[in-house]
């Protein structure tokens, strides 16, 4: 099962890390997935490799008034990954449009 091609919710947590949704708050409203969908999908991520995490500061979540943040980043294998996956996804739609057209 390690080649079975990524799913939506996957693809949609990594395009968002790639698009600057650094944590897990700001990744659930790009997304619009559910809370439990998204940690449990990004620690999958991590396992595989594809993110790296970091902490930020005590100090910076402290003079903000909130918990600190668990920033996620793409790493050079979850990048492929991703475009991999919207390679596939965009050969997926181009082939259904062109037998929609055909019809």
């Amino acid at each position: 099962m390690a080649n079975r091609p990524l799913g939506y919710a996957t693809v949609a947590i990594l395009r968002a890390i790639d698009e600057d949704r650094r944590y897990g708050l700001d990744i659930i409203d790009a997304t619009g997935l559910a809370t439990g969908t998204v940690y449990v999908t990004l620690g999958r991520l991590q396992k595989r490799g594809f993110v790296t995490t970091s902490w930020e500061d005590q100090r910076v979540a402290d003079r903000e008034g909130r918990p600190r943040r668990r920033y996620y980043r793409l790493t050079p294998h979850g990048r492929a990954a991703l475009q991999q996956a919207l390679d596939r996804y965009d050969a997926l739609t181009s082939g259904a449009a062109a037998r929609i057209s055909h019809r």
